[in-house]
């Protein structure tokens, strides 16, 4: 067979381009490994440090990184053999000099706090053993506090994403070192560098709370050694009153932008305080318009944020309030009386409260009995109008926040509950006046509410049989609940 001279053209760049293949892959793989055997020993961690403030001393021979969002001003003197990483991007780079990844090629890292001082390398080489004697388990993070042991608490994280809460508690201590979720105070972290940059959020700010939020989610613990602490040369960091404000205020900016990026709107602190990062009467409600009665936070797997629940329940205890001094009957309605049925409470994923009231009983009310048009802002800021939407009430909890409860008003008729208008929703249908005969006492939201006297006949009337054992959300057709995470998961 003969070969043409194209052919024999194409098989000589066939090969010319394994052979360049094969000296790139060689000579990657020779960088892989002087990379390994620069990260043995001390050298086996690199610093990122946790923020810009004193540097503290550095040991020459690890590899320093100090990260910041942006360039520090004034700028920043780093010690012999730091270096710098700006995570801001910019249009004139290349995109791993903005990436820490790229940046830190150690098999472990070790996350420092400013003014931290290493005395003794044989510090680094404990938390290195320990990590490693750790293997595959659930410790993927050794720590040990600046100054002293009592410096640094140990707790339990729990992060429910779906419920946009977390949750601290204080954990136990052991004698050879406290394993837990998160830490709080100032601590010398180690982790692998995989392990770090397997996270959506490696540097977050602030560092640890970012670093555990993420950790916890992945079941990932952190051990706390006992009997092992690092020196500090400079506390307090800042000098003046000033300067410590000034450092308070971004700390408490840069937590508000963590938890609202995380979609963590509720935190419970160790203490028993919370924190609150959603809606409040001065916002907007953290939801838009709902569709086809299926708002917007099922989709991505979550239930009401807690911020919202938190104002329906205050509407609620307020509207019923005026309603029972104003000698209005009311009941609990639709999806609320579910709720109480349920969980004595306002349905997870629901985002406004139902109530049914007598026609007959609404001039009783100066808040309802003038409210043919426009709306009326009363002195504590709830919002109280007449439904565009149809022949009902509503009370907004203000001007801002358009989290809302609804009063439908009924009459009997002929011993029948009924309307003269109704909406599309299944359970807008009438029903006999004697569930209302009388109205019995319930738990919803905190408070003592009024509801029909026999909930479960009045609801399987309205949404079918077994309503209260079977969960499901307001449009399967649109979203369906998993029923195979339980409602307490």
């Amino acid at each position: 067979m003969r070969i043409s001279f194209c052919q024999a053209l194409l098989t000589g760049a066939i090969i010319l381009n394994l052979l360049i293949l094969y000296y790139v892959s060689r000579a990657q793989q020779q960088m892989m490994e002087k990379r390994r055997e620069q990260s043995k020993g001390l050298k086996k961690a690199s610093r990122p440090g946790a923020g810009l403030g004193a540097m503290g001393n550095l040991r020459p021979e690890l590899p320093f990184l100090a990260v910041a969002e942006s360039p520090p001003y004034p700028p920043l003197a780093l010690p012999v053999g730091g270096r710098l990483l700006v995570l801001s991007p910019s249009p004139d780079q290349p995109p791993q000099t903005h990436r820490p990844e790229f940046n830190v090629q150690t098999e472990f890292a070790l996350l420092v706090p400013d003014g931290m001082e290493l005395d003794h390398s044989r510090q680094i080489e404990r938390l290195i053993r320990e990590l490693e004697g750790e293997g595959g388990g659930p410790v993927r993070l050794v720590a040990a506090p600046v100054l002293t042991r009592s410096a640094v608490q140990c707790l339990h994280l729990r992060v429910n994403l779906r419920e946009w809460t977390a949750t601290y508690t204080p954990a136990a201590s052991g004698s050879s070192g406290s394993v837990c979720t998160a830490l709080q105070g100032d601590a010398v972290v180690l982790i692998r560098t995989e392990d770090l940059f397997n996270l959506s959020v490696p540097l977050g700010r602030p560092l640890m709370s970012s670093l555990f939020v993420q950790t916890s989610l992945r079941g990932w613990k952190v051990k706390l050694l006992e009997g092992l602490s690092f020196s500090a040369s400079h506390r307090p960091l800042f000098s003046s009153a000033h300067n410590q404000w000034k450092a308070d205020s971004r700390l408490k900016d840069s937590t508000d932008h963590l938890m609202r990026s995380f979609g963590l709107k509720h935190v419970v602190l160790p203490d028993g305080r919370h924190q609150w990062f959603g809606c409040s009467k001065e916002t907007p409600r953290c939801f838009g318009t709902v569709l086809d009665d299926t708002p917007e936070y099922l989709y991505i797997e979550r239930w009401t944020p807690p911020c919202c629940l938190r104002a329906l329940r205050e509407t609620t205890k307020y509207v019923i309030n005026i309603l029972e001094s104003s000698g209005i009957r009311y009941w609990l309605e639709g999806g609320s009386l579910l709720g109480a049925a349920r969980h004595q409470d306002i349905i997870p994923w629901d985002y406004d409260v139902d109530l049914g009231i007598y026609l007959a009983d609404v001039p009783n009310c100066d808040y309802l009995k003038n409210l043919d048009s426009g709306s009326l802002v009363d002195a504590n800021g709830y919002v109280w109008e007449r439904a565009v939407e149809g022949d009902f009430y509503r009370v907004q909890y203000s001007e801002a926040n358009h989290l809302h409860v609804d009063l439908w008003p009924f009459y009997p008729r002929n011993g029948v509950m009924t309307r003269d208008t109704w909406t599309e929703h299944k359970q807008d249908v009438e029903f006999p006046e004697h569930f209302l005969q009388p109205l019995v006492p319930m738990q919803f939201a905190g408070i003592t509410a009024y509801g029909p006297n026999n909930h479960r006949a009045f609801l399987e009337l309205k949404f079918g049989e077994g309503v209260i054992e079977n969960p499901q959300y307001p449009n399967p057709a649109k979203k369906r609940l998993d029923r195979s995470r339980t409602l307490g998961s």
